[in-house]
């Protein structure tokens, strides 16, 4: 998914789950509102592009029912086993240099996907292409450069820690191609590709216990290539670890942008 070395939080390791987890805690919530609102409804076809688990797929599996069905697809499957039975499919899929896996979707979504694929446009006019006449898209991504801090209220050394790290990683991030201004770019580009009716908003949860599920697990899964590019030693990742599971820090994910409209 991503340039010379690969997709910098492989999905197969053990951290990948509590990640998902997290995500599911933090975002579903608003994914759920938004797709309320773009109507799903029962015999709808929908595609899932980028599946990050079985959460939303098995949302819109619920709301589509027995005459819908939902496509899930992603370059690694293996967590969607749990949510492969009808109305859902299940297919080995890379929206960046792939053909759509199929056509006529009454809705396509994308949740924290296309800021890390290598080719956004072409990824993005795939689902564009796939939809029906009047199909509706809701693409959903982060924005790290909006806000770029772990801890933004940064009042002692574990904050300024804490922010130094996430500052690692946005730079291992870019380093693999990924675009950390991507979200705010959403609605322009939803325009430009002929969309009507685009509206967006954004996410920024702040201290709750899945940001410090998803700060711990994240440092765990990228440690070795934040010490291996000299950006953090093992005992300050040891440090910073500790003082996240202390349960005392204000944690933040970057905003996650929702933009969404109607094919022409």
């Amino acid at each position: 998914m991503t340039r010379s070395d690969g997709y910098l939080l492989d999905n197969r390791q053990s951290e990948a789950g509590r990640r998902f987890d997290a995500f599911a805690d933090l975002f579903d919530p608003v994914t759920f509102r938004h797709l309320e609102e773009l109507g799903v409804a029962p015999g709808w076809r929908c595609w899932e592009a980028g599946a990050d688990g079985t959460s939303v797929v098995s949302w819109l599996a619920g709301k589509v029912g027995s005459t819908g069905q939902v496509v899930a697809t992603d370059i690694d499957t293996s967590r969607l086993a749990p949510a492969a039975r009808p109305p859902v499919r299940v297919r080995v899929h890379d929206v960046s240099a792939e053909e759509p896996p199929g056509e006529g979707f009454d809705l396509v979504h994308a949740r924290l996907v296309l800021v890390h694929v290598p080719d956004r446009e072409r990824a993005l006019r795939s689902m564009i292409e796939s939809l029906r006449p009047g199909g509706r898209l809701l693409i959903e991504d982060a924005d790290p450069a909006l806000q770029p801090l772990t801890s933004p209220d940064e009042y002692g050394p574990e904050q300024r820690l804490a922010n130094r790290l996430r500052q690692g990683f946005r730079r291992l991030l870019a380093d693999r191609g990924a675009d950390l201004s991507y979200g705010r770019k959403l609605p322009r580009l939803l325009r430009e590709a002929g969309l009507r009716d685009v509206r967006a908003d954004a996410y920024f949860p702040m201290t709750s216990p899945a940001c410090t599920a998803l700060e711990a697990a994240t440092v765990r899964q990228i440690r070795d290539r934040l010490v291996a590019a000299g950006l953090a030693t093992d005992a300050e990742i040891d440090r910073h670890l500790a003082n996240v599971e202390s349960g005392g820090m204000d944690l933040a994910t970057a905003p996650m942008i929702s933009a969404w409209g109607y094919k022409e």
